[in-house]
């Protein structure tokens, strides 16, 4: 019995032709999300509520606070600490992006105490509103301290911030790889997990012995690298399991289209637009770039919030693969056990072509 091609049949034909206007329409909104993503937080970037610490008298700390709202109101959320080891501990934990001392630098000025790795454009603020805090001492009489500073191979502290996409990117088109390449389940597993490491150790080795962007603790940059890669690549791998290939357009929306402009990596997610950094905190990029800041910069301090992030997408992307595979176990019956949704929907299309 012959049947008419899928190319002539006319019946095919019309329903390709309605496809197209969906396809067009579908497609420039996509184009439309991804430039609202990547364009409007930096357009409206500048700093919303960054912490910092002032420490001295208390009228004096008034004033200071007093001043800083008035030169940049809504920029700064001011915490009133007693002494300069109080600031300085402030920011080594992450607490504060920098201080203000009062009174003790010689001849009683103010000191202005930044990390530039916590943040380059805060730093670069502070900086710049340090003379106004004495305006009676010229600009360079008013003493700025970097606590945490940068590597002389990367002074300006903006390589991970230019690692920040290629990281997410690598790991999606590594994980769609595993998807497509490998059909069971425990495959997969096994080498997005191994990725994971693998991938880990081999770029932490590259940021901090091949480009001298971290100075850390190789160790552990390592094991956030991996942990963050893994909780990306599983969660991915997890949505495709469960949806198929819109489980693979979900995962770029999330990972690439809003996780990494809104990951804060470039200059700390108070830089963004106000709940947007909240919200980019919340998803694997933005967590991840601050579990990498803390270990590679302050010895993993203020990471704990990261790690739970982390940790719950990646046990939630390990739900969402173990449920995928099972369901497709039982649906395809106990002659293919391993194989999932997308697969059995492209045998089926071939069957149907041919």
């Amino acid at each position: 019995m012959s049947r008419t091609p899928a190319g002539t049949d006319p019946a095919a034909a019309a329903a390709g032709w309605r496809k197209v206007p969906v396809l067009i329409v579908g497609l420039t909104v996509l184009m439309a999300a991804m430039l609202t993503a990547f364009a409007l937080p930096a357009v409206n970037s500048g700093p919303h509520k960054v912490p910092i610490a002032v420490a001295g008298p208390s009228q004096a700390a008034d004033a200071v606070a007093a001043k800083l709202a008035e030169a940049r109101p809504g920029a700064f959320r001011v915490t009133k600490v007693p002494d300069a080891d109080a600031a300085r501990q402030r920011i080594d934990d992450r607490d504060a992006y920098g201080a203000i001392v009062l009174g003790t630098a010689p001849g009683g000025k103010p000191e202005v105490l930044v990390a530039t790795t916590a943040g380059p454009s805060v730093a670069a603020t502070l900086r710049a509103l340090a003379p106004s805090l004495d305006p009676t001492a010229p600009a360079s009489a008013v003493a700025v301290r970097d606590l945490h500073p940068p590597t002389e191979d990367d002074p300006n502290a903006t390589g991970l911030a230019a690692g920040a996409l290629p990281l997410v990117l690598g790991g999606y088109l590594a994980t769609v790889a595993v998807v497509m390449v490998l059909r069971r389940p425990a495959q997969r597993a096994a080498a997005a997990l191994g990725f994971s490491v693998l991938a880990g150790f081999t770029l932490s080795a590259m940021l901090q012995y091949g480009f001298g962007i971290t100075d850390g603790n190789y160790a552990l940059i390592a094991l956030a690298v991996t942990f963050s890669t893994a909780a990306t690549s599983v969660t991915i791998m997890g949505l495709q399991s469960l949806l198929g290939g819109p489980g693979l357009g979900l995962g770029a929306a999330m990972m690439i289209f809003l996780g990494n402009p809104l990951s804060g990596l470039a200059s700390g997610p108070e830089w963004l637009p106000s709940g947007w950094g909240t919200f980019g905190q919340l998803l694997p990029p933005g967590a991840g770039g601050t579990l990498l800041r803390s270990t590679a910069f302050f010895d993993g301090a203020g990471s704990t919030r990261a790690l739970i992030v982390l940790s719950c997408w990646l046990v939630g992307g390990l739900a969402l693969f173990a449920v995928g595979s099972a369901r497709a176990a039982r649906r395809n019956g106990p002659d293919a056990p391993d194989a999932t949704a997308a697969d059995r929907a492209a045998r089926t299309e071939a069957v149907a072509a041919s």
